[in-house]
């Protein structure tokens, strides 16, 4: 399949998905692979079992992630996407001088664990997953424990969905950056709506509404959607601007920039940092913000 040039240079997706090594490595696979009509191996990224699967077979192959299966409910992450997440966040901290003993916190890590997974087994940085649902969290702990890696990543409940950091993070905790993947919508019909755009874009007009990559209520929307969830992000994380050298999240939405800058300098951010991620025809953003 197509390179990717617009993938973080360390990124081992940019240069395609290699379908039939992958096929090799994770027969499961070879099902959902066909030759479309240009002649080209590709899977039908519509359908949410394909999806999932080629994701599967990515971890087992390139990340030895043995074991990694979540109800079909739940976010299915695009692996290249969430690895470059990764890589930028190694770049950051890298010209911080931060080289060891990484101590990553995961805002909202979901049922997958999947930026734990990847931070680990690419660069072994420990990790605290934070979520609000109990389910997604018991879903995570087993493919911590199945993958043989509770020593160095665990997890924390948030039990009031009304806070992001508070009430997951102790007074001792210290964390060299966290990561976040906010809710982007404000609610159940702004999602369906971008569902029915994306199933438009494969081509999949009238094609029955499910989303190719799934996701629970707490995953995509949030009562005041993107731009409210990052301004509570922001507040909070100067209670703990002691605890945390980076503070980080996505940002899907560019005009949301502007007013999180001036929102962090009001706070008394020192460095606010703006780093371009480009996925495809999707571009996504990474702000970083520190106090120290």
């Amino acid at each position: 399949m197509k390179k990717n040039s617009k993938l973080h240079r360390n990124n081992v997706h940019k240069s395609g998905y290699k379908l039939d090594d992958l096929c090799v490595a994770y027969p499961e696979l070879s099902p959902f692979v066909f030759e479309n009509e240009f002649q080209n191996k590709t899977i039908d990224f519509s359908n949410p079992v394909a999806v999932k699967t080629l994701n599967k077979a990515l971890l087992f192959k390139y990340y030895d992630i043995k074991y990694w299966d979540f109800p079909d409910s739940n976010l299915c992450p695009p692996i290249p996407g969430r690895v470059d997440y990764i890589h930028y966040i190694a770049d950051l901290l890298r010209t911080s001088g931060i080289t060891s003993k990484v101590h990553v916190l995961d805002i909202g890590t979901g049922a997958t664990c999947i930026y734990p997974l990847l931070g680990y087994k690419y660069y072994a940085w420990r990790f605290v997953g934070t979520d609000i649902d109990k389910t997604s969290l018991k879903c995570a702990k087993e493919i911590i424990a199945k993958n043989n890696l509770s020593e160095n990543l665990s997890l924390r409940f948030q039990k009031d969905s009304a806070h992001i950091l508070e009430g997951v993070v102790n007074k001792v905790d210290e964390f060299s950056v966290t990561m976040c993947n906010p809710p982007f919508y404000k609610s159940e019909q702004e999602a369906q709506e971008a569902t029915e755009r994306k199933l438009k874009g494969l081509n999949k007009k009238g094609h029955q509404q499910v989303r190719n990559f799934s996701g629970k209520s707490n995953e995509l929307w949030y009562k005041g959607g993107e731009k409210a969830f990052i301004h509570n992000y922001l507040y909070e994380s100067t209670l703990f601007k002691d605890q945390c050298i980076w503070f980080t999240t996505l940002v899907s939405k560019k005009d949301l920039l502007k007013g999180i800058q001036d929102s962090l300098k009001k706070l008394g951010a020192s460095k606010i940092k703006i780093i371009d991620m480009g996925q495809g025809n999707k571009i996504s953003r990474i702000v970083a913000w520190t106090f120290q």
